[in-house]
C-alpha cells in the first residue's frame, strides 16, 4: 500500500475563523445536513456508495457503506482555530487522514484548505484515485457554503 495526498483548492468562508473552527470541530453540527434524502442522492450519483445508519456525536461519525463495510471518522486533534485532524477507521480497504486547515484573512473572512492522506493498494487507487481528487474539492466547496452560526 502507498500513501497518496490530495489537496483541495483554497476556499473562502465569509465568517470569523473561530466560529468556523468551533462549528467544524463538532461532528454533530455536520449531521444536521446529512438527511436520508441527501444520502439517497449520493447513492443515486455513485451507486457503489450506499450510505446507511449514519450516526454522529461531537468527536465521531459512523456509517455503513453498502458492499464495503463499516466506516468511522474520528477527530483526533484540534489545534484551536487553525487545524482539525480526522482519521478514518473501520473496515474500509483504505486508511484516511483528513486535515482541515483554517487561516484568518480578516474579521469575517477565513481561508479553508483540506488535505487528505489516503493509504491504499494499487487496485483501490485505480478505482477511486480520480474520485478522491474531485471529491476533496467538492467537500471543500460544501464546507465553504455551510451556514456557520
Amino acid at each position: 500500500m502507498s500513501e497518496n495526498k490530495y489537496v483541495s483548492d483554497v476556499k473562502f468562508i465569509h465568517h470569523d475563523h473561530e466560529v468556523v473552527f468551533n462549528y467544524l470541530s463538532d461532528f454533530s453540527n455536520i449531521a444536521k445536513y446529512l438527511s436520508e434524502d441527501l444520502l439517497s442522492a449520493v447513492t443515486d450519483k455513485i451507486p457503489q456508495v450506499n450510505i446507511k445508519n449514519f450516526q454522529s456525536d461531537k468527536d465521531c461519525c459512523r456509517f455503513d457503506i453498502g458492499g464495503i463495510g463499516h466506516a468511522e471518522l474520528r477527530i483526533v486533534e484540534r489545534t484551536p482555530f487553525t487545524t482539525i485532524k480526522i482519521v478514518g477507521q473501520g473496515s474500509l480497504p483504505l486508511e484516511l487522514k483528513l486535515w482541515i486547515q483554517l487561516l484568518p484573512v480578516a474579521a469575517n473572512e477565513t481561508k479553508l484548505r483540506l488535505t487528505l492522506h489516503a493509504e491504499m493498494g494499487m487496485m483501490i487507487k485505480m478505482m477511486v484515485g480520480n474520485k478522491l481528487e474531485k471529491g476533496i474539492d467538492q467537500l471543500a466547496d460544501v464546507l465553504a457554503m455551510l451556514p456557520y452560526q
